[in-house]
């Protein structure tokens, strides 16, 4: 019975998302949202879509239950995104205002999260009260690189380099350039872990 409820309230929410459904299909950044529901449903339901209609069951199930995905859903798509947005509201307290961001961000429980990087790779991984951003102007703002993990409540500020495959830690506050293959934690942030070996080293 559980299960013919939950079909059936997926079913009601794909006639509402019918639109954003038919930009998801027909958008030029079609190839980097697919890209994103592979990561997504990866991490969330442990496989990736093979085919349109997963990706399509997928993106429904995603954009009713996952206001996250919402929010990176429309950064995706732009204005036509945003225009559609009345019709499946994003999270409210969650502010992505990078420029260029690769595929496969996941983003979790992204209440209170502020994403103004000036450039974030692929497959990324951001946490809940997250502030990445400038220090004393716009201009000056951090660049993430690949497979990067930024743990709840962390703040990356300034103008860094945040290495690929590296972790910041929870609570952590980074205000210099993290080089790769590293875990950093604490305030203000030193290396704990680096290519897998227990350390303590200083940024």
């Amino acid at each position: 019975m559980k299960e013919f409820v939950r079909g059936l309230m997926l079913w009601i929410s794909g006639v509402r998302l019918a639109p954003h459904i038919m930009l998801m299909i027909l958008s030029s950044r079609r190839s980097i949202i697919e890209l994103d529901l592979g990561r997504w449903g990866q991490i969330c339901f442990g496989r990736k879509p093979d085919s349109l209609t997963e990706r399509v069951v997928l993106f429904v199930r995603l954009m009713t239950i996952k206001m996250e995905y919402r929010n990176l859903f429309y950064y995706r798509t732009g204005l036509s995104g945003k225009v559609l947005s009345i019709l499946c509201r994003p999270m409210p307290t969650l502010y992505i205002e990078t420029s260029k961001i690769g595929p496969g961000l996941f983003i979790q429980h992204g209440f209170c999260t502020i994403i103004a990087a000036a450039e974030i790779g692929e497959n990324c991984w951001i946490n809940q009260q997250v502030t990445i951003g400038f220090a004393k102007n716009a201009v000056d703002c951090p660049v993430i690189g690949n497979d990067v993990t930024i743990s709840a409540g962390a703040k990356v500020i300034g103008k860094v380099n945040i290495g690929e495959n590296s972790k910041i830690g929870a609570n952590a506050v980074v205000v210099k350039d993290v080089p790769a293959n590293v875990t950093v934690v604490g305030v203000p942030a030193y290396i704990v872990r680096k290519d897998g070996v227990r350390v303590q080293l200083p940024l």
